[in-house]
């Protein structure tokens, strides 16, 4: 099936009013979202926000309760053989048979799909030419992952979904999936990532939405929500004394945008750096007071998501 002016010219994915419910637990509440043609997009937030139940919707692994979604301008009720042929999926677990080599496995992949990659092509885009003829149960967790990824867009998909692609990897091995990603997004494709790394969505993602209960609570790119927590910097600090401290006398210093208590922790979002750490000082010195800790960042996605929640991105 060709696709249509109209659904050339559509979004990737339209999502409308969607919502799932399992029991007693709302998964997803009434989310509407909308990802352009072409961008590498985040979906990001911590372990039970929903995030991956709506991308197993958007799949067409799992049937919503109410709400519309449209990939590509085709939908899941009337479009499902055809979406097959233009979608690729990455799992946050893919359980490949152990005896097969990689490229066995990227061919048996490959064999689903009207068209698609050369085998070749397949293999040097996940970074697997030293271990073609390696066996499945022989490759590192890394391996793995890129493998997925392979067969993942085997079928040259137009839109690709990637779910948590680097959780539980190690540093390096989280690194050369990133390198793939940047590959795919110089190539312009379509790019939905899930994930809870804050670096990983800043570094690869052009717009990213924060998901918290089912719903987006922030959508824009990493820049625009970094600034709109007000502030370039966040100062954290512990006071010493467990006597009555008015916040306010820092809160009032030039520079100091917003305030918020995570962990434990004052956290200042500020500017100007250099003028406002050493009135900091100064208004803990006037009143006598002491520091268990102290230290400064510049802000991150991971700021946004504890400024508007009150908890980090990976608390369960």
């Amino acid at each position: 099936m060709a696709p249509t002016d109209e659904r050339r010219d559509s979004p990737s994915l339209a999502i409308r009013g969607l919502r799932k419910a399992f029991a007693d637990v709302v998964a997803v509440n009434g989310l509407d979202l909308e990802v352009r043609r072409g961008e590498c997009f985040g979906l990001l937030g911590p372990n039970g926000a929903g995030k991956t139940t709506t991308i197993e919707i958007c799949e067409g692994l799992t049937t919503p309760d109410a709400g519309t979604v449209e990939l590509l301008g085709f939908n899941w009720q009337n479009d499902a053989a055809e979406l097959r042929q233009r979608i690729g999926i990455q799992l946050q677990e893919t359980q490949f048979s152990e005896k097969l080599t990689v490229e066995e496995t990227i061919n048996m992949f490959r064999s689903f799909f009207r068209r698609g990659l050369a085998l070749e092509d397949s293999i040097a885009g996940a970074q697997l030419e030293e271990k073609r003829k390696s066996r499945i149960a022989g490759l590192s967790g890394g391996q793995k992952q890129r493998l997925a990824m392979a067969c993942a867009l085997v079928g040259d998909p137009e839109l690709l979904f990637l779910d948590e692609p680097t959780t539980g990897l190690d540093p390096q091995a989280r690194r050369n999936v990133w390198d793939v990603v940047g590959q795919l997004r110089l190539a312009g494709r379509t790019i939905i990532l899930t994930t809870h790394y804050m670096e990983e969505a800043e570094r690869l993602c052009e717009r990213v939405a924060v998901m918290d209960k089912g719903r987006i609570i922030a959508l824009g790119t990493p820049k625009e929500l970094i600034a709109s927590i007000g502030g370039e910097q966040i100062v954290e600090l512990a006071i010493a004394s467990s006597a009555p401290f008015d916040i306010t006398t820092l809160t009032s210093i030039p520079g100091v945008h917003s305030h918020c208590i995570h962990a434990g922790l004052h956290q200042l979002s500020v500017s100007e750096l250099h003028t406002v750490v050493p009135r900091i000082f100064s208004e803990l010195a006037e009143q006598n007071l002491g520091l268990t800790e102290f230290r400064t960042h510049s802000a991150t996605l991971e700021d946004v998501f504890v400024s508007l929640t009150g908890r980090n991105l990976r608390d369960e």
